[in-house]
This record gives C-alpha cells, sequence and structure tokens, in this order.
C-alpha cells in the first residue's frame, strides 16, 4: 500500500513524479505529494487523487530531482497535512515512506519533550526530524542514524537540501526498486512507476540502503557496508500497464483472462507422461514423494483460490491439504513440519502478510514455494522455488486474471504431485485434455456478459446477498462475495448450501438476493433442495451452475457455464462472479479499479 515515486537527472523532475504517481495509484489514493529539489526545497501535497494535485501545482515548481508519495492512510485521516511528504520543522529534510513505524508513538513523545514541533498524526514524520537532528556528515549517516532509531517497516526515500546530488532510499518490508536510464535514475515502490523510462532495474533486499544519483546508484547495509547488487533487465511491454481502449483495468484484466490462461499452462503440460512440468519448484521425484501434507498461505482472494488449490490437491494426488489466512499464520506459533510443503499465494510478491508467514517458515527449517506474479518480488526472492503466474501486470485493486492463473498453478502442482503417486497416466492425460481446454471456456464465458450485466442490475439493488456453495463451490462463493463486497460496496456474505438451515435461512427474505453456485456434481440434487428451501421463503435466486442441470421448476436467474473435469470446474464457475460484480458497481457508479478504502498491494499489516 502507498507508492513511492523518486527522480534525479536532466528532466524537470514534477512532471515524472505525478506520471509515475499517477501509475501507482493503485497502491493508495487518499491523497498524495511531491517534493523538488531545485532553489531549496519546495512541498507540494493533497488530499484527494494525483489529478487533484496536478491542478493545484504551482506553474513555478521547478527541480531536477524529487521524490514523491500516493497514500493510503495508516496514521491520521485523509488530508493535506497528513499527506506525504513530510519535512523537518526547517524545511530543509523531505521523506517519503512506506510501511508502519512501530514505534512511532514513543518517538512522536520524545521529539515533543526536546521541543519539535509535531504537525501532521502520521508516524512518518518523526523520521523528517529525526534526519534533520542528526548531526552526521554524510546524509547517507543521517539516514542510516534516524532507521536505527525505528521499529517496524519501511520503504523510504529522503532528499535533504544540503546534498542535492542525491536521493537516500531504503527498505525493510516494503518494496523498492532503482530503475536506470541515460543520465538520469528513477526510484520506485512499483515497477509500473518505471516502464515507461527504463526497463533495467535493481531490487533492495530488506536491511538495505541506497544512494541514487544521476549517473547510478550505490547499495549498502544499513551499517553503511557496501552490498554488491546489479541491475537486470526485466522482460516487460509497458504497454501492458496502460488501460488502452477499455474504461477501466479490471474490465481490460478480465477480458485478458483467455491470454493469460494460456501463458501459464504454455511449456509446462508435458502429454505423453500425462503430467505438467514445474522445474522452479527445485524438487526430484523423490522430495515430491516425501511430501506428507501441503499447507497454502494467502490473503482474500489468494486465499480463497488457496481453498480451491486445497481441494485440487487433495482430489488429485491424494495428499491432505488446507489453506490458511496467511495474516493470521505465524500468531499462533505453527508447528512447522518437514514433510509439509508450505504454498505461498501472492499476486504482487510483496503482501506483508504472507511475506512474514514465508519468513517464519523459513525461520523454522521448513520448505516453501511461492505462486506470484512479479518476477524477483520479496516472496519470490524469499521462497525455496516456485511457480510464476504469468498473468501480465494487474492494476485493478479487485484480482481477476491473477486469480485464474493461481487456480491454474495449483492445477499444475496438483498434477504433478500426483503423477508421483498413484495418479494413473490416464487420469493425467484426462486433466491435460481439460486444462486445454480452460482458455476457450473462458472465452466462452466472457462472451456471455451483456445477460449478466442485466442479472447485475438487479443485484446491485440489494443492500446485502448471500453467495453459497458446497465444497468445491464454497470457495467460488467466498470470492464472489469478497468481489461483490469489495467494489459494489453492498454487503455480501458467503455461506456453505449445507449450514444455511443453521441460521442463516432466518435472514432469506424477497430483499435479500442469494448467488448459489451450483455444479453437476455429486452434490446437484441437495445444492437444489436447498435452493428450494430459500425459495419457499421468498428468496431471490441467481444461481451459476452448468447447462444440463435440473433446477425442478425453480424461477431463478440461470448462469450457464461450460463444463470442465469437475476438479476443474470452480475456476469457470468464479469468471460470472467477477462480471457480476464489475456490472453491479458499474450501475452504482464507483471508480471501479480503485475501490474506497482498499489498496492493490498490502505492505503493512
Amino acid at each position: 500500500m502507498c507508492g513511492i515515486v523518486g527522480y534525479i537527472g536532466t528532466q524537470q523532475a514534477a512532471p515524472l513524479l505525478l506520471e509515475g504517481l499517477t501509475r501507482l495509484e493503485h497502491r493508495g489514493y487518499d491523497s498524495a505529494g511531491v517534493a523538488v529539489l531545485g532553489s531549496g526545497l519546495r512541498v507540494a501535497k493533497k488530499a484527494g487523487r494525483v489529478r487533484d494535485l496536478s491542478a493545484d501545482l504551482p506553474k513555478r515548481f521547478g527541480g531536477k530531482i524529487g521524490i514523491g508519495h500516493t497514500r493510503w492512510a495508516t496514521h491520521g485521516p485523509a488530508n493535506d497535512v497528513n499527506a506525504h511528504p513530510h519535512v523537518d520543522a526547517k524545511g530543509d529534510v523531505a521523506v517519503v515512506h512506506n510501511g508502519i513505524i512501530d514505534n512511532a508513538a514513543a518517538l512522536r513523545e520524545q521529539l515533543t519533550d526536546e521541543g519539535v514541533e509535531l504537525v501532521s498524526d502520521t508516524d512518518t514524520e518523526v523520521l523528517a526530524h529525526l534526519v534533520a537532528r542528526s548531526t552526521a556528515e554524510t546524509l547517507e549517516e543521517r539516514v542510516a542514524e534516524a532507521l536505527a532509531a525505528i521499529e517496524g517497516t519501511y520503504g523510504v526515500a529522503v532528499l535533504h537540501a544540503d546534498f542535492p546530488d542525491r536521493i537516500v532510499v531504503a527498505r525493510n518490508g516494503s518494496p523498492l526498486i532503482i530503475g536506470v536510464g541515460d543520465k538520469e535514475m528513477h526510484v520506485a515502490s512499483d515497477l509500473g512507476a518505471l516502464v515507461r523510462y527504463t526497463t533495467t532495474v535493481a531490487h533492495l533486499d530488506d536491511g538495505e540502503m541506497a544512494t541514487v544519483t544521476a549517473t547510478g546508484f550505490t547499495t549498502y547495509r544499513q551499517d553503511l557496508t557496501r552490498v554488491q547488487r546489479t541491475a537486470t533487465q526485466v522482460d516487460v511491454d509497458p504497454a501492458s500497464y496502460d488501460a488502452g481502449e477499455h474504461e477501466s483495468f479490471m474490465r481490460k484484466e478480465m477480458l485478458e483472462q483467455p491470454a493469460a490462461a494460456e501463458r501459464v499452462l504454455r511449456g509446462r503440460l508435458d502429454e505423453r507422461f500425462g503430467t505438467a512440468h514445474l522445474g522452479g519448484l527445485n524438487m526430484d521425484a523423490r522430495e515430491t514423494r516425501e511430501i506428507r501434507r501441503v499447507k497454502i498461505l494467502g490473503c482474500g482472494s489468494a486465499y480463497y483460490v488457496g481453498q480451491m488449490g486445497a481441494s485440487l490437491v487433495e482430489e488429485l494426488a491424494r495428499i491432505p491439504a488446507d489453506a490458511e489466512a496467511a495474516s493470521e499464520f505465524r500468531y499462533r506459533n505453527p508447528i512447522i513440519e518437514h514433510d509439509t510443503l508450505y504454498v505461498a499465494v501472492s499476486q504482487s510478491g510483496e503482501t506483508i502478510d504472507t511475506l512474514l508467514a514465508v519468513q517464519e517458515i523459513r525461520r523454522k527449517g521448513g520448505r516453501v514455494i511461492g505462486l506470484v506474479n512479479v518476477v524477483g518480488s520479496a516472496i519470490a526472492r524469499e521462497c525455496d522455488g516456485g511457480i510464476y503466474l504469468h498473468a501480465g501486470p494487474e492494476v485493478a485493486v479487485a484480482s481477476t486474471k491473477a486469480l485464474t492463473n493461481m487456480f491454474l498453478g495449483f492445477a499444475l502442482l496438483a498434477l504433478q504431485l500426483g503423477r508421483v503417486r498413484d495418479l494413473s497416466i490416464s487420469e493425467g492425460k484426462r486433466l491435460i485434455d481439460a486444462l486445454t481446454a480452460i482458455p476457450a471456456q473462458l472465452q466462452e464465458v466472457l462472451d456471455g456478459e451483456d445477460r449478466l450485466a442485466e442479472i447485475a442490475t438487479g443485484l446491485a439493488q440489494a443492500e446485502s446477498l448471500f453467495f453459497v456453495g458446497r465444497v468445491r463451490g464454497f470457495p467460488v462463493a467466498r470470492e464472489g462475495a469478497q468481489k461483490f463486497k469489495e467494489i459494489s460496496y453492498r454487503h455480501a456474505e458467503a455461506y456453505q448450501t449445507s449450514e444455511l438451515k443453521h441460521g442463516p435461512l432466518a435472514l432469506i427474505s424477497p430483499e435479500v438476493p442469494t448467488v448459489a453456485v451450483v455444479p453437476d456434481d455429486e452434490l446437484t440434487e441437495r445444492n437444489v433442495g436447498a435452493l428450494h428451501e430459500i425459495a419457499a421463503r421468498r428468496g431471490p435466486l441467481v444461481v451459476v451452475t452448468h447447462p444440463d442441470v435440473d433446477l425442478r421448476g425453480l424461477d431463478v436467474q440461470r448462469i450457464d457455464v461450460p463444463r470442465s473435469a469437475r476438479e476443474l470446474d470452480p475456476i469457470l464457475l468464479t469468471i460470472p462472479l467477477q462480471l457480476l460484480a464489475f456490472h453491479a458497481a458499474q450501475v452504482l457508479g464507483h471508480d471501479i479499479d480503485k475501490p474506497r478504502n482498499l489498496a492493490k498491494s498490502v505492505t503493512v499489516e
């Protein structure tokens, strides 16, 4: 959450900073600000979007070095004062910061006792004052001294009027990337802010700092001992960070799902032996056979698709598997088993809760692999191996194509685990045939968007909804409820269909629609029976199902999706729920890509 940009070079910094912040607004968008060094240090910041800041920026705001920030509030409300950058009392130091300073209250009290007047509610402001109060000779030493006093997570960039030839940056738990240009350098918390200018980048690791000048960068640890960090070329198309002809990134990313699915499957299916090839796991057949349990860790949608993945692993590999919210995992002092394969799932690869869970597992000697979408991300670097999702950049806060590729990544993992155990080659080939058909089936679902938009228009009028499903269908219902609530702002709750009669049925009424996931499987009859219980209480029904399912005369709005192998049905059942949420939010006039109170990459606990 929150976005950082920085520039130093031969061009005017402010326009480049504003452009970079616009590309990072999905990481935080309640306020924004920039600081530039020209004839002195100048700061402009404002509550609201980057466009509001840009409109109010003074016409003369010159300087060829600067930093900027777009905020997701953690300490204090969204207002002009709490927006970053934060400065010291003299206005010599400017700081932008992602993360949370855990001991900020104690530091604020200490600074106040020493006569410092704090003007904001933020934790970040203390950093500016700590840097300014240091008497060390170099800016690097002053920043290191300030960082030594704080506890918590940070990605920071610092300007100082007395050192007008450099930006000093540091990372601990919140990503920072350095971009190398021609006689200019860039800093950002996300690759999306850099790709228009350079695709040659260096990633800082936790506990590292860097000095960035117009001609290069130097990296070192917080004790100022040098660290060798080499910039590398990343393979990314800058156009993939633009919405293009689409009215929103979410719509663009939903429509990209067939192509994204083809990418994650390409080169990984072995039809001859009915298996998957996942060399990035860094496990041989013997190590794979020794796995006795699979534990999947993710947050939000990644957690729900992890539940789908656990079902895949159990069904295909016959290994006990379950998913758990990564945000809770390390706080229960988990027992780490050496014959358990831990799987961390994150679109960004920077989700702090998931990253901390990975570090806890590794501290206790466990093996962990990652399913991530961003090459070089923190989780990818921390894991023993992994599966890159190849979904392409995902900008909308609500995950669509990355989630689909997470599911397919789990299908590949389950297939490989199954084939080194008891899954027959014929069953493996059956799964490969089904996986090969998935991209075209995804397109078939997307082609039915117009009717889904009509159904969504009705659902948007409800103040509260139920999403229900059983076994394979329950994680689908949970993901559907998540999508609906996060972008339409309607209350949506997911339940196992079988649990309705144990309490929630009391809430069924003509004003509370139910979206039911009813695949054609061993539980179809029981699911349809539950739908009749809802209908008997005059609850409106939308049913996502397969073409031949007999709903026994129910008056429902029916959404048919194509069949796949039963194990793979959940992902096709999920796509209509994305479209329902999207069109409900559109009818209600919401900012679909930037839902209130949320941000794309969650880098604070």
